[in-house]
């Protein structure tokens, strides 16, 4: 693996988290308190995964360059800017609310979570949208 599969694996790791995400909802609708634990411990290690794999890139690789033009430009600054603001916020969210459930504050993890996981989904979804128009629909000289 070099620097250059990287962006490929970030897409799979916000992939992974999402559906770790989704998962997590679906068990503890259904009571299944392990099941979700797995799933959300899974979700957060996937998450934690991507942002060192985000970071190496980043740092050696720099800024890439949107190559698409018109309205789809400006989608895709829309769904970025968005993404950005909002993937700031989730390292300490995730981890204020497994840590809230880990300690059994059950109640308090409850109402955290209900916000938290949309926020956690949109950024997992989004990462992987920006990633297919940032490498594979739209993929610029510098891309990969």
């Amino acid at each position: 693996m070099n620097i250059h599969d990287l962006p490929l694996l970030n897409a799979l790791l916000n992939g992974s988290s999402a559906l770790c995400l989704l998962a997590g909802f679906y068990f503890i609708r259904r009571l299944e308190i392990r099941k979700h634990r797995v799933c959300m411990i899974a979700a957060f290690v996937c998450s934690a995964l991507f942002l060192i794999s985000y970071v190496v890139y980043h740092a050696n690789v720099g800024s890439i360059r949107f190559a698409g033009e018109g309205s789809v430009r400006a989608l895709y600054f829309t769904i970025l800017v968005s993404h950005t603001l909002l993937a700031a916020t989730v390292p300490a969210l995730a981890i204020i609310t497994l840590r809230r459930a880990l300690r059994a504050r059950f109640e308090q993890h409850r109402k955290i979570a209900r916000w938290v996981l949309p926020v956690w989904l949109y950024v997992s979804v989004t990462g992987v949208v920006i990633y297919l128009m940032l490498y594979r629909i739209y993929p610029s000289a510098w891309g990969v």
